[in-house]
């Protein structure tokens, strides 16, 4: 802890979208003292001279990962790139709380990680320790964990509308379908020709067609809810936009089931939630009213077609569906108030 009492955070990793975003989120937070900042490329540089909108905030200058003096701190954000964080997370004292924003730690099968990631896993024993940080599903888990695996960004937007329904045996477990776009930050900061302004603007295309990473993410969690073994039709879109993410998921009713009874079953596991909140019936979940809040909207929709029905999600995939979602679970291990540095209303227009 630091001298003023304050847990002492280091995020590795500061460049970087997510990076920045857990900053803007931190310097609302009371218990927090951000106390190392990382980014090997930018070592010796002041955050402001990557992020201007941050030069008049009190922050540490960036520094290499082998730089940090870890006795001083607490807990670390990981922002660090798939397939890079392992060997980082095994050298961490084991003093330190983790909270993981890579990919990493998200799918416990090995040879998954390896199919979808394209190489051996490294640290199988942290593995089986990491808990997977979806906050409002494994809260308790959370709360245990000293590393913590949080979800990614449509994987989130699919997971929490769809996981009561499983778990209420309300839909079939075949025939998922989980349409869904997302804004150009998704992709990262660094230099890429699909995220170039021409490349974006004024239109819109599928990519990562039946090969998604985020995939096995959503049929682990998926099929954990349901009690059996799940496969999902999964297609991403990008979006000329720079936040926010919308998920269209298409579902089978079973057992008699109907649209009012899933509009049941997210209402129960959410009511008492401060940020997954089911809008007024007849309404349509939007990305521009979530953009800068971790908040995630539910919406409910019979289909027309007899015996099927409509899942509509929207989040911002920087703040629920990355740093927003990672501050929630560092506030349950470190037993802060869960709302705590993340009170933030959307920004609209």
């Amino acid at each position: 802890m630091s001298a003023n009492g304050k847990l002492n955070v280091a995020i590795l990793g500061a460049s970087g979208y997510t990076g920045a975003e857990l900053l803007r989120l931190l310097m609302g937070h009371d218990g927090i003292h951000v106390a190392a900042l990382t980014a090997d490329r930018r070592a010796g540089e002041a955050v402001g001279s990557v992020y201007p909108h941050l030069a008049h905030l009190d922050l540490p200058d960036m520094v290499a990962i082998a730089d940090v003096d870890w006795s001083g701190i607490d807990a670390v954000f990981c922002c660090l790139p798939h397939g890079t964080t392992q060997e980082v997370i095994a050298g961490l004292p084991k003093h330190v709380k983790i909270v993981d924003l890579s990919a990493d730690f998200r799918l416990y099968d090995a040879d998954t990680y390896a199919q979808w990631y394209g190489g051996k896993h490294s640290a199988m024993d942290l593995q089986g320790e990491a808990v997977y940080g979806l906050t409002e599903i494994k809260r308790e888990q959370v709360r245990a964990a000293r590393l913590v695996a949080n979800p990614g960004c449509y994987t989130s937007a699919a997971e929490l509308p769809l996981i009561p329904c499983l778990a209420e045996g309300l839909i079939e477990t075949s025939g998922i379908i989980i349409d869904a776009k997302s804004g150009v930050s998704g992709a990262g900061r660094s230099p890429k020709e699909g995220a170039l302004h021409t490349e974006v603007s004024e239109g819109i295309h599928a990519y990562g067609i039946a090969s998604h990473r985020h995939t096995p993410e959503i049929e682990q969690e998926l099929s954990e809810a349901a009690g059996e073994a799940i496969t999902v039709t999964f297609t991403p879109h990008l979006m000329p936009m720079n936040r926010g993410i919308l998920a269209t998921t298409y579902v089978t009713l079973k057992n008699g089931a109907t649209a009012d009874d899933l509009r049941g079953a997210l209402a129960r596991q959410y009511t008492d939630e401060p940020f997954v909140k089911l809008v007024p019936q007849g309404q349509a979940p939007a990305t521009r009213h979530v953009r800068g809040s971790n908040l995630c909207l539910l919406g409910v929709f019979a289909d027309r077609v007899p015996g099927r029905a409509i899942l509509i999600s929207a989040l911002d995939n920087l703040v629920k569906g990355a740093s927003g979602q990672a501050l929630q679970n560092l506030n349950v291990m470190a037993g802060f108030e869960e709302t705590a540095g993340l009170p933030q209303v959307a920004v609209f227009p």
